[in-house]
This record gives C-alpha cells, sequence and structure tokens, in this order.
C-alpha cells in the first residue's frame, strides 16, 4: 500500500470513511495534493482534533473547507476555521448543521467576513445568534455599504458615514427592542467596548420609549446598579439626573433634550404607554422640542436642529405605516367582499 502512494487517487476514495484503514497511510494522504487530501480530511475518522486544526492552520483553501464539511465537528476545530479559515470554510461551517459553533467563533466570522452578503445571511438565518453578534454584523454592513458608495462617488466619505452611522443606531434599538432581558447587558458592553455607545444612540433609546436600552447604558456609562439608575430615571421630581448624566459622560450640549425628554414622558405618562420601542416616538420628541423652544437653553439652535430631524424621521415611520395599514385593510375588505360573492 506504501508503494501505492504514488497513484494515491484510489486509496483516499477506499479509506475516507474506514476506520480500519491504516494510519500512517492515512496521514500520507492527507498530506498530498488537495483533490486527494480533501475526501480524507472530510470524512475520516483516524484524524485527531488537533490533526484536523493543524490542517485548518496550514492547509490551504481545498483543506479549510473539507474540515469544515465534516460530520460532528468539534468546537476547537470550527474556531479554528473562524479564526484563519477563508470565507468558503467559514460559510461551509455555518452550513453544517452538525458544527459545534460557539459564540465567539461567530463573533470571529463576523469581523473577518461579515462584509460579505453570503456569509450575513447565513449568520441571520441562525437561530442562536446572539444580540451583539447580530449588532456587530449589522454594524460590519453599515461600513460595508458606507464604503461602497464613497467608492462609486455616489456620495462624499463624511456623508456617507453620518447616514450609515445613522442607520446603524437605529437598526441597534430596533435589535435591542427584541433583545431578551438577560442578553441586554452583553448587547449594551459589546456597544460600549466597540465605540458606538454614543450620545446619539443613548438618546435614541429615549426616544424611542426604548427605556431597557437607555437604562441599561447609562447603567454601564456610570458602573452605578441598574436598580438605582432605574429610581432616578423614573423619579417625577427629576432629583439625580444631572449627577447621573455628568458622571455618564455624555456631552453637556445635548444634556436639555434629555432632561426636557425625561420630563415630558413623566407628565404625559410615556412611561407607562405601550407600543413599539424599535421606532422614534413623535408625540414624545414633539413635546421635548416645545419644551427646548420655550426654555431658556443657551445655543439652543444646535438641539433645535437635532429634534426636528428626529420628528422628522418619526412623522415619516408613521406616514409609512399608515399606508401599509391601508393596504393590509384593503386587502382584509377586498377577501371579505369575495367571500361575500363566493356565498
Amino acid at each position: 500500500m506504501i508503494m501505492l502512494l504514488d497513484d494515491p487517487s484510489p486509496l483516499a476514495s477506499a479509506f475516507a470513511a474506514s476506520e480500519a484503514a491504516p494510519p500512517t497511510i492515512v496521514h500520507a494522504l492527507a498530506s498530498d495534493q488537495p483533490d486527494v487530501a480533501s475526501p480524507l480530511l472530510e470524512r475520516s475518522p483516524l484524524f485527531l482534533d488537533t490533526d484536523l486544526v493543524d490542517a485548518v492552520a496550514t492547509g490551504d483553501a481545498a483543506r479549510q473547507v473539507a474540515v469544515a464539511g465534516r460530520p460532528g465537528l468539534p468546537g476547537a476545530v470550527s474556531a479554528a476555521i473562524a479564526e484563519v479559515g477563508c470565507a468558503e470554510s467559514c460559510l461551509v461551517v455555518l452550513e453544517n448543521p452538525d458544527a459545534e459553533l460557539v459564540s465567539f467563533s461567530l463573533d470571529r466570522i463576523v469581523a473577518r467576513h461579515g462584509h460579505l452578503a453570503v456569509i450575513r445571511d447565513a449568520l441571520l438565518a441562525r437561530g442562536d445568534l446572539a444580540a451583539p453578534t447580530r449588532q456587530a454584523l449589522l454594524a460590519k454592513l453599515s461600513q460595508t455599504l458606507a464604503d461602497f458608495v464613497t467608492s462609486r462617488e455616489w456620495l462624499s466619505g463624511e456623508r456617507a458615514q453620518k447616514i450609515t452611522k445613522e442607520a446603524c443606531e437605529k437598526a441597534t434599538v430596533a435589535v435591542a427592542a427584541n433583545t431578551a432581558g438577560g442578553e441586554m447587558g452583553p448587547l449594551i458592553r459589546h456597544l460600549r467596548d466597540s465605540g458606538q455607545l454614543t450620545a446619539g444612540l443613548v438618546l435614541r433609546a429615549l426616544l424611542s420609549g426604548n427605556f431597557a436600552l437607555f437604562e441599561e447604558a447609562m447603567a454601564e456609562l456610570t458602573g452605578i446598579s441598574l436598580a438605582r439608575v432605574v429610581g432616578i430615571v423614573h423619579d417625577r421630581r427629576g432629583f439625580g439626573f444631572r449627577a447621573l448624566y455628568e458622571k455618564a459622560g455624555l456631552p453637556n450640549s445635548t444634556y436639555p433634550i434629555f432632561r426636557e425628554a425625561i420630563q415630558a414622558m413623566h407628565e404625559d405618562g410615556f412611561m407607562s404607554e405601550q407600543g413599539d420601542a424599535s421606532r422614534l416616538k413623535r408625540r414624545i420628541i414633539e413635546r421635548a422640542l416645545t419644551r427646548c423652544e420655550t426654555s431658556a437653553i443657551d445655543d439652543v439652535e444646535p438641539l433645535l436642529t437635532l429634534l426636528r430631524r428626529f420628528e422628522a424621521e418619526a412623522a415619516r415611520e408613521e406616514a409609512r405605516m399608515f399606508c401599509e395599514d391601508l393596504v393590509s385593510y384593503g386587502s382584509i375588505r377586498e377577501f371579505a367582499d369575495d367571500r361575500e360573492i363566493a356565498a
């Protein structure tokens, strides 16, 4: 059989899934050309996890893809593919139903290949994608879009970055609105570690009525317990909020918006208002805008400009939802009329 290594193709096919194959021959074939090694790397039960990790680390793309498609792929091997594997091997491991993939490995795939649409689709199709990983994927998509429109010279780099940043913040609030309570803390920590926990995001969360995101963000930024932050935010007398805001390190220039938004919500009962916490609330913004216009605030124009932009976005969203409701209502009426005619 060692002599047959001069013509290895028949041996590779014969030994690919055999437990009785000579280990020396199998390892020799695994070091041969990719078309010879791939069947063995994909199916042979004689390889240890360390052998497979070494094949991923030192092998070419074909070998990495072969290993990624193995049944019952262990987490250590999947982690090696996520860390150094080519894009194709990462796609194969994502689509491998038997592969063990932990959150860290998914995060590495996002960081290395999240700009590729096919990788994003495979990740978003998973039911075990944690909120921080999902948000990282959104941030990767935003940056990819910004780079694309800039390279095409459709927008200036600064304008593209600004638009995609706002879109990413909007999507992040939507992700947080659908995140279970236990995942909110890790999501906030991910946002802070990646530099995305900005005043703009925190303000958008507040003006969307997403108090879970707002309160968790303030707790993370200040180091104060979440229970204490909740008590300060929901105190109708407003005691302690200025100190909380300053401890969070948010800009002094935007403090009046936060203050007026919270006071408006207290007075109008927005705190108990039910509804989608993934989009801006026009009533909250309008009350905060009115309060800023009538308050003695130095250099108020930038604040009013920001609130008016949020107001316009909320109005467009309301109009879009209204049109969707009309279309849905029309479809229901048409269906009912058809049923009456049929009857």
